[in-house]
């Protein structure tokens, strides 16, 4: 066999290691995942793997990323900060809740492992982009519906952060009448 013709290179092999690791993740979860197991599913040597993530929390990570269970979805703009903030709320409700139960589980590992907290763990996934409170705040003052101001990060993270902690909380979708909760008797009055 031709090794010129059968061994991957550059994006070819990361999509590879990336994806043999999140498949170890769910399946062996973090505790039981270690590199011999991803070496051997994506069919290399671990020296491969140590040259990109030299710890497992480094692989683990990029694994979640490439996953894709930290992209950030596109902010549909409904004219309204109250429109806009449901939607993304209801959207991230229905479709990461099941996520929440395993990242929990995850996010205790990392922790015992290393120490990291799960907010150290948040600022290092999403890489200091702003949260999708800030970016609906600021075109809700564009469109004149509140103030224009410099938002504190716990007022602009306060609707993700709360439904984030109730689905981790619950381990399930949460009920529509808690995300208008939220938004309506807790968010929206701080920011008017």
């Amino acid at each position: 066999m031709d090794l010129a013709k059968t061994r991957r290179r550059g994006e070819e092999l990361e999509t590879a290691l990336l994806d043999a690791a999140w498949t170890e993740l769910q399946t062996v979860g973090y505790p039981a995942l270690t590199f011999d197991g991803v070496a051997a599913r994506a069919e290399t040597s671990k020296p491969v793997l140590y040259r990109r993530w030299p710890t497992k929390v480094d692989l683990v990570l990029a694994a979640l990323q490439h996953g894709g269970l930290f992209r950030r979805r596109e902010l549909v703009d409904t004219g309204s900060l109250r429109g806009d903030v449901l939607r993304a709320l209801r959207d991230f409700n229905a479709s990461r809740s099941g996520f929440m139960a395993a990242i929990s589980v995850y996010m205790a590992s990392i922790n015992q492992e290393t120490g990291m907290s799960p907010g150290d763990l948040r600022d290092r996934l999403l890489g200091g982009r702003s949260t999708i409170g800030r970016v609906m705040l600021e075109r809700a003052a564009e469109r004149g519906e509140i103030p224009r101001r410099d938002w504190p990060d716990g007022i602009a993270s306060l609707p993700s952060d709360l439904v984030r902690h109730d689905l981790m909380m619950s381990l399930r979708t949460l009920p529509d009448r808690r995300i208008v909760e939220i938004v309506d008797d807790i968010w929206l009055p701080l920011v008017r």
